[in-house]
């Protein structure tokens, strides 16, 4: 199966921008599961300097100057990506395996310091956006989550209580949301049940990541989908010492499986953020995103 993806991300300045630095996350990873077959970036106006490499996590980024003065910067990334569903088949089976991980038995793995565990473990600290937890936070993860009990059928049960316990409500928060607001008001949006789940997680002593990307949508009516109608996507995995990472989904109560894209992942959103910037100029902008995802 391969997906075309199309991601325009426009900035309109109140005033003249004399230059602007930008660095793009906007190119997907390869993985087992999927293969970039091709990827193409534009950028209007044309950039003076374009630099290309990859970050801590591996994920690849694009470092843009663009020095012509301009009051409208448009980035458009276009990828194929070929999902594999050898590798996938591959980790249904390695799926039912992990069944028999207890809770109990993850965290007494986690004490042994391999190469693998030792790199996981940095997915289990506090990060830039993501405090601490709180005891009531904690406790909401252990009603799933219990020692004897197989971790990954706790967890699925912890996401699908997500699901059902919250309300997606696109506006009500942005990045400076705290976790716990997110949890009292029980509302938000893919990005703040990823950041909820992975705050509780870390809490319960276990690995978890934040994973973007994209997800493929159908039209509501099941007629023809819109073009553009799409958007990026949030979700989460988990480190199975012995086993290794698996995917869930809060927003949607579902295990990922060939219907995600994966762009990158890191400790947060900050980690992982689409586009990021500094440019010289004043006044207001506002931001104008359009996505697509189609199965070729």
């Amino acid at each position: 199966m391969t997906y075309t993806i199309y991601h325009s991300t426009r900035f309109f300045y109140q005033h003249e921008v004399g230059f602007s630095h930008n660095l793009i996350r906007l190119q997907p990873r390869d993985t087992i599961l999927q293969e970039v077959l091709n990827f193409d970036l534009i950028i209007e106006p044309v950039a003076a300097e374009i630099e290309s490499y990859d970050d801590f996590f591996g994920n690849h980024l694009h470092h843009l100057l663009v020095r012509e003065p301009h009051t409208v910067l448009n980035v458009v990334a276009q990828s194929r990506v070929r999902i594999d569903f050898n590798a996938l088949e591959q980790l249904e089976e390695n799926r039912v395996k992990v069944l028999t991980l207890t809770y109990s038995q993850a965290l007494e793995r986690m004490m042994f310091l391999t190469p693998e565990i030792i790199a996981a473990k940095q997915f289990s600290l506090k990060s830039p956006l993501l405090p601490i937890a709180s005891a009531e936070i904690l406790n909401y993860a252990l009603q799933s989550i219990k020692p004897e009990r197989s971790l990954y059928e706790g967890i699925r049960e912890f996401i699908e209580r997500i699901f059902n316990d919250f309300s997606f409500v696109s506006g009500f928060s942005d990045l400076n949301t705290p976790v716990e607001t997110v949890f009292s008001e029980k509302k938000g949006v893919c990005q703040d049940f990823a950041h909820f789940a992975l705050t509780a997680l870390r809490a319960s002593g276990l690995s978890a990541r934040y994973m973007s990307g994209y997800i493929e949508t159908t039209s509501h009516d099941g007629g023809e989908k819109l073009f553009g109608s799409d958007a990026s996507h949030a979700w989460i995995g988990v480190f199975f010492p012995g086993f290794g990472w698996f995917d869930f989904d809060p927003t949607n109560n579902m295990v990922p499986r060939d219907q995600h894209i994966l762009l990158g992942y890191g400790r947060d959103y900050s980690d992982i953020s689409p586009m990021q910037g500094v440019v010289s100029g004043s006044g207001s902008s506002h931001l104008g995103v359009m996505v697509d995802v189609s199965r070729e």
